[in-house]
């Protein structure tokens, strides 16, 4: 508490004297020589950022924009590595592997993720999106009911390249190292403006990734060792993506837009290790190879019906197939013992439609309804062999899974400029969604629905609405639906207890077609002040209630697959849950914050801190899932002629959740340090050097479960490693 009071009296304490600068007058007499070049970047520096900042300023829920040139400055090969410096945002997983992106440490699906303001299609990761894909990303911290209520810890939505109004043509190449091994990256963009009112954007990105990876995992009974794996594994990845924008202006105040999206991949991995511990084998090798295909398109279709009256509709419809092909072998003492095949097919056909109505009066009322579609055919298609012949007891289940989801959801929403000094926003969404899925002969349909009201009410006040201070509130109800693995689920046997008695370490994993969604009542309060020169500083508190918590529960039970009782891990509705945090942030130039001659030194920062409590689960790190008790980044960038430099440091501490009275979870401190390097050649070229993670740690997760017996715990150790991107980057 003494380092919450302490933190926060030093954030106000800054604010107030950054207002007593911006009040400061400037020297008559300043030395011209000193101040010409910082004077010709400043006004680049601010001209840059004016649009994402008047964004911003204006949106009466809270809003942060961050831009593309922030988003490329360091060079990151993904955007999970990107994202771990921006605000409020905790990627999980290590550095340069991906990860789970996550909104105030709440990890499980509490975070929204939109792409061009769409939710993903099943399967699809954030990973798969190349950076130079991607225009901003815009991340809100409470829902609307337009961009709707599945965001209790917030949104993030990534918006794609646009089509300019100018012609332009980039080209970037990059190669790059990750512990040795070789990364490659080609990417292209046009852009045109053709007869006929058409303009055209298409941008086209290859990958090629290596990464090399050791294994490092020991599970311990009460007072000695049970079993170790140690060994290394490899995954090699070739990726294509493209994204383009066609953007027809047939008439006043009309237009059209086709937005196609692909992605192909292809993966190969390799892993061998020794185990100990275990009579049935003493080594194990895999082999395995995969394919990822996503077809989507979109269109959208704008059209002013009058002066006050706007129509939008947009339709879009895509195609996401995800096959793969493993094989384990096991063996004692040089001979084979054991061979397990795995093929599956994933296909998942996905269609939206999107219609609103926006309607503007004369008493600064603008008045959104809308209506929203979709429904979602999943095709699951799995055999797993064992030694040649059909796993025992899974072939109950059936070798197909055919599951669908449906989902309705309508919504109105009015924005009021009340006053020059108040903006209200208010809202209302109801949405419903049905599950169902033939689970095979042994369960048969299984059927889920469920459905949410969410009353969404959102204020902007400004003091003095001629001043650079303003205060937002929203209060929020939200909520977060069980996805269809978790409800319709056909058994996963864990591979190292494959048959007879397992442990609590090593459970098999299950769905539950009984979950309930998770309800969240939220309430915002956030601060903002602008800065004269571009600068921005910011507190906002959050606090959320959660109601029917989900989260895996490992119990003893009887199962069809095997005739010993097995561990099962399966997701359950738990009780209540509450959340509550403060984020920081801050965004300057030096001469902003103090009495210095003007230094084209830019300062950035943002602290989070959170705090959680689940009921029925004994404390005190009943917390929720994956959420630090905080998160920070503190970095700077420097601009001289026609060099820049930057560094970031973002550090989350341990984390230690208590998951259900007899388990806790433990993951190892993340420190990451990142740095880059510009120069710009000519208005046609630039070079970027980038380095990531210059202070590697090993990642620790840990598991440990009481027993009768006593503790058990599982280790799982995995080094992080440096890694290094040069870029060049072309306009014609």
């Amino acid at each position: 508490m003494r380092r919450f009071l302490l933190t926060c009296g030093l954030w106000a304490a800054t604010a107030l004297h950054a207002q007593t600068q911006t009040q400061t007058p400037t020297s008559k007499d300043p030395d011209p020589k000193s101040k010409e070049t910082p004077e010709k970047l400043d006004k680049v520096e601010v001209n840059s950022r004016a649009t994402d900042e008047s964004r911003r300023r204006a949106s009466t829920a809270s809003k942060i924009i961050i831009s593309r040139d922030d988003l490329l400055r360091f060079g990151d090969g993904n955007l999970t590595d990107l994202m771990r410096r921006l605000p409020g945002v905790t990627p999980g997983g290590r550095p340069g592997r991906g990860g789970e992106i996550r909104m105030r440490g709440m990890g499980g699906g509490f975070t929204q993720i939109l792409v061009d303001g769409e939710r993903m299609p099943p399967g699809f990761s954030l990973d798969q999106i190349p950076p130079d894909q991607v225009e901003r990303i815009e991340i809100l911290r409470a829902p609307t009911a337009e961009t709707g209520a599945r965001a209790v810890a917030g949104t993030i939505n990534v918006i794609l390249r646009e089509p300019l109004a100018r012609n332009l043509h980039e080209m970037r190449a990059s190669v790059g190292g990750d512990h040795g091994a070789p990364q490659a990256n080609l990417s292209w963009t046009r852009n045109d403006t053709l007869a006929g009112g058409l303009n055209t954007s298409l941008t086209v990105v290859g990958q090629s990734q290596r990464r090399p990876d050791l294994i490092d995992t020991r599970q311990q009974g009460p007072g000695s060792l049970l079993t170790t794996q140690q060994g290394h594994s490899e995954e090699r990845r070739n990726s294509l993506n493209a994204n383009g924008r066609l953007q027809w202006r047939l008439g006043e105040g009309e237009q059209l837009m086709l937005m196609p999206f692909w992605v192909v991949a292809q993966t190969r991995n390799s892993s061998q290790w020794a185990q100990t511990g275990l009579s049935r084998y003493d080594a194990v090798h895999s082999e395995g190879d995969g394919s990822f295909n996503s077809l989507r398109v979109a269109g959208n279709y704008q059209k002013r019906w009058s002066e006050t009256t706007r129509f939008d509709g947009r339709l879009s419809g895509g195609q996401t197939r995800l096959t793969s092909h493993g094989q384990r072998f096991e063996t004692l003492a040089g001979t084979p013992v054991r061979i397990q095949d795995d093929q599956s097919t994933n296909r998942d056909r996905v269609l939206n439609g999107t219609f609103k109505l926006t309607q503007q009066t004369a008493t600064e009322h603008n008045w959104v309804s809308g209506l929203e579609l979709e429904r979602n055919q999943r095709d699951n298609a799995r055999t797993t062999l064992e030694n040649g012949q059909p796993k025992p007891g899974l072939s109950e289940f059936g070798d197909e899974l055919r599951a669908r989801t449906q989902r309705l959801a309508l919504y109105t929403q009015d924005e009021w400029q009340a006053t020059s000094q108040w903006n209200l926003h208010a809202g209302l969404r109801w949405e419903g969604i049905e599950s169902r899925g033939d689970a095979g002969a042994l369960v048969g349909e299984v059927r889920n629905r469920s459905s949410v009201w969410s009353p969404l009410v959102h204020a902007l006040w400004k003091p003095n609405p001629q001043a650079r201070d303003q205060l937002r509130m929203s209060l929020t109800r939200s909520y977060r639906g069980a996805n269809l693995n978790d409800l319709i689920a056909r058994p996963s046997i864990n591979n190292q207890f494959p048959s007879g008695a397992n442990t609590e370490l090593t459970p098999d994993r299950a769905g539950n077609p009984a979950l309930k969604p998770e309800l969240a009542t939220g309430l915002e309060l956030g601060w903002e002040h602008y800065l004269s020169k571009g600068g921005m500083l910011s507190a906002n508190v959050f606090a959320r209630q959660i109601q029917g918590l989900i989260r895996s529960v490992i119990s003893l039970e009887s199962v069809p697959w095997d005739a010993a009782p097995r561990y099962v891990a399966r997701p359950r509705n738990l009780g209540d849950a509450r959340t509550a945090g403060l984020e920081l942030e801050l965004k300057a130039r030096v001469d902003e914050l103090w009495a210095v001659e003007a230094l084209p030194l830019q300062l950035r920062a943002n602290v989070s801190l959170f705090t959680s409590q689940v009921e029925g689960i004994p404390g005190p790190h009943n917390r929720i899932d994956a959420q630090p008790r905080f998160s920070a980044n503190v970095g700077a960038d420097y601009r001289m002629g026609a060099w820049s430099y930057g560094a970031n440091w973002s550090l989350t501490p341990e984390i230690l959740i208590q998951q259900t009275e007899t388990l806790t979870s433990r993951t190892s401190r993340r420190s990451v340090v990142d740095a880059y390097v510009q120069w710009v050649q000519s208005r046609a070229l630039t070079w970027r050097l980038g380095l990531s993670n210059l202070a590697p740690l090993d990642s620790l997760s840990q598991t440990v479960i009481e027993s009768g017996a006593g503790p058990l715990v599982s280790t799982d150790r995995k080094p992080s490693f440096t890694t290094w991107n040069l870029r060049a980057e072309m306009r014609f």
